[in-house]
């Protein structure tokens, strides 16, 4: 138990940041600062507060959508430092295991349900793949999608993007934002 003594009560610190992760997650869910203070009953400006504290950086949702990427790790690290919200990024033996793995119907589904992901909660796609595919993501996702080709199509092995372009690119699209 982390307790603390403050004048004459005692107060635990886990409780506390149980409640804070509590807040956050009802937060992050997409429930208001009035719906969580409600639910919780406590005061709506200290939901205002802790997030103010705790806020890393304000701006759009940004995702990270990738394949087939030989160091998805090393991308994956880039976008985790520069605030990017989703990343999904597959090397070229995971995106076909992953489409061998099912069948055309699931796979047809799981698409439909990634780019609708991608249209609803993000306001910027940041795609890196082959010439072909990303004129079909401009196709589908239109002005908010920023392409960064990684080879012709078809690709048929890993490639390895520079992450310090993909640094640059997210930092460029982040003030433009």
């Amino acid at each position: 138990m982390e307790l603390y003594r403050i004048g004459d009560k005692v107060v635990d610190g886990r409780k506390i940041q149980r409640e804070i992760e509590r807040i956050l997650s009802l937060r992050s869910q997409g429930l208001s600062q009035l719906e969580v203070a409600e639910q919780l009953g406590i005061d709506r400006p200290l939901i205002s507060r802790l997030e103010t504290m705790g806020e890393v950086r304000k701006g759009k949702r940004i995702a990270l959508v990738g394949f087939p990427v030989g160091n998805k790790e090393e991308l994956a690290k880039v976008a985790a430092q520069e605030g990017i919200d989703f990343v999904y990024l597959l090397t070229d033996k995971q995106r076909w295991a992953w489409v061998e793995g099912q069948s055309g119907a699931e796979l047809v589904n799981e698409i439909m349900e990634l780019i609708s992901k991608l249209g609803q909660k993000f306001d910027l796609v940041i795609f890196l793949g082959s010439d072909m595919r990303l004129k079909i993501m401009e196709a589908i996702v239109g002005q908010r999608l920023v392409g960064l080709e990684i080879g012709k199509s078809p690709i048929r092995e890993d490639c390895y993007p520079d992450p310090e372009k993909l640094r640059l690119l997210i930092q460029q699209c982040k003030g433009e934002l």
